[in-house]
């Protein structure tokens, strides 16, 4: 059985992806931080915005995998081949070859979202690994690098050596966040391999 925090479809309004239509299956849990504000200040990746504690949100739940294909077929709601999206949280600590090779089986194109520090050892469609400082990169290669910007323990152009087909930085969202808009937008125009991601969804009230 999965523990999922939610399921729903939305617009992708992130990376290489923006304005793709998505059923987006956020996993509960994550490695580099429990989600509990009481530890925040002690987690690897202390900037956190997403809640994937529990799994009391929207279409929440324990799923097996049968269950969790219905569920996505419903809300997709298309002739189309669904595109879904697996994200936390960090998805890669329930995400396993049987529900990869059942979603293929019916056609879904499969994506993930994560902090790759967890290899993945069967094949995905999509790839976007969002670095964390203080941990440990252990997916080198993808689709998409996205990283939240700053984080001043990064050398950015070290990643450039990594085998992605797309660099992108996304400003922090926080208090801070129209100055480290600026700053991105400097950095990306001073180093044309990186793009500027910005969080389209939140801009537009997009869930």
């Amino acid at each position: 059985m999965y523990s999922i925090k939610e399921i729903y479809k939305t617009i992708q309004g992130e990376g290489a992806q923006s304005g793709q239509s998505a059923v987006f299956v956020r996993f509960s849990g994550c490695n580099l931080w429990s989600g509990k504000e009481k530890h925040r200040d002690d987690a690897v990746c202390k900037f956190c915005d997403t809640d994937f504690v529990g799994t009391d949100g929207v279409n929440g739940g324990k799923y097996s995998i049968e269950t969790l294909i219905t569920k996505i077929q419903e809300l997709w709601d298309s002739e189309e081949e669904a595109y879904v999206v697996f994200t936390g949280g960090e998805p890669m600590l329930q995400l396993d070859q049987k529900l990869i090779s059942a979603c293929k089986k019916v056609n879904f194109i499969t994506a993930i979202e994560t902090n790759g520090t967890i290899k993945i050892d069967f094949d995905i469609d999509w790839i976007c690994v969002s670095p964390k400082a203080g941990s440990e990169l252990l997916v080198n290669k993808g689709n998409e690098l996205k990283v939240v910007y700053p984080q001043d323990e990064f050398d950015l152009k070290s990643f450039e050596t990594l085998n992605f087909d797309h660099f992108f930085l996304q400003p922090m969202d926080s208090e801070d966040k129209i100055n480290n808009t600026e700053n991105a937008i400097k950095f990306c125009l001073k180093n044309p391999k990186w793009k500027l991601s910005i969080q389209q969804h939140k801009i537009l009230g997009i869930d």
